[in-house]
């Protein structure tokens, strides 16, 4: 990845565009706010964990709600004179004279645009899950996709493991550090193989190769998962493995480079393939989805932006 150097702040022109507002992208801009330089944060207001009603293992906050959380980092980045906040779509950015042109659509499709020296791109992933009918009015509560977020609440349940992908086998094996009872529901052909199985039934866990066609449950949560014969396993908690995909559209014109699993390549401190673009969170990281590892990120990306904008000229002097 190379470097050059970056353009000079002019009037209307702010330091960083913040594309994303979750946990990435307002602690990336709550450390970039701290170091004076003017910043504006562009979000849609869809997170993926919309339906999360708890998040945890974020110090000092844990099990609050993510969208509590969202608003709470909101709340004190108003302290700082150098925010600004948009609840707007990005559909664009583009290179320009001065950095980077940022194209959005707000409600009643009306359209700005924003210029900024920088970008961090926090925008995270969309999620594909197992096209099972009910399996959205359970997810959030007793059916989750990140084991090491709610492993610890599903303790000593009859846990499934669900999905389609090739990391059921690795999955079950971190959930029965929670219970002692996990089945994996595999299907006929895919998610583990037949060494993964025998491995995993030396450990006490079984495998279920009848296809799944429905989760079932009731005012409690979960209460089974339903195959193709009929039959109800009964289960009171799932772990279900999505397919995740980096929500990056609107960056086509920059032709940023993607590392193999479709993920922006980043360095060690979040630059990207391109000079004055960074990525923090999910949308360069396909590593374990917590909230206080997103933060993290963001803070090592705003640290890394700042100290490469001051190889130009210093932050610009703000009021207050």
């Amino acid at each position: 990845m190379t470097r050059d150097t970056v353009p000079e702040t002019t009037e209307g022109l702010y330091d960083v565009a913040v594309v994303g507002a979750g946990p990435g992208g307002l602690s990336a801009a709550l450390n970039l706010v701290r170091a004076r330089r003017r910043t504006i944060v562009l979000d849609g207001n869809r997170p993926r964990n919309a339906a999360t009603f708890h998040s945890h293992g974020f110090i000092t906050r844990d099990g609050v709600s993510p969208l509590e959380l969202r608003g709470l980092a909101r709340e004190e980045l108003k302290e700082y004179p150098n925010y600004e906040y948009h609840q707007t779509m990005v559909v664009s950015v583009v290179q320009a004279d001065e950095g980077f042109l940022v194209a959005t659509k707000g409600p009643g499709f009306t359209r700005s645009e924003y210029r900024a020296r920088t970008i961090v791109i926090a925008t995270g992933v969309s999620e594909l899950m197992p096209t099972l009918p009910t399996l959205r009015a359970f997810y959030g509560t007793s059916i989750h996709s990140c084991i090491e977020c709610d492993g610890y609440e599903e303790r000593d349940k009859p846990i499934a493991i669900l999905g389609d992908t090739d990391d059921l086998a690795d999955r079950a094996i971190l959930a029965s550090q929670w219970s002692g009872d996990v089945i994996v529901f595999a299907g006929a052909t895919g998610g583990v193989t037949d060494d993964e199985e025998a491995e995993l039934a030396e450990r006490g866990i079984r495998v279920e190769r009848r296809l799944v066609v429905d989760v079932v449950g009731d005012r409690t949560g979960l209460t089974g998962i339903r195959l193709e014969d009929g039959e109800t396993v009964a289960r009171t908690a799932a772990f279900v493995r999505p397919v995740y995909e980096p929500r990056l559209g609107y960056l086509e014109s920059l032709g940023l480079q993607r590392a193999d699993d479709g993920y922006l390549a980043v360095d060690a401190e979040g630059r990207t393939s391109l000079l004055g673009v960074y990525a923090a969170g999910d949308s360069a990281s396909p590593g374990p989805r917590q909230l206080i590892i997103a933060a993290g990120q963001g803070a090592r990306v705003a640290s890394a932006l700042n100290r490469d904008l001051l190889e130009v000229r210093p932050a610009v002097t703000v009021t207050g």
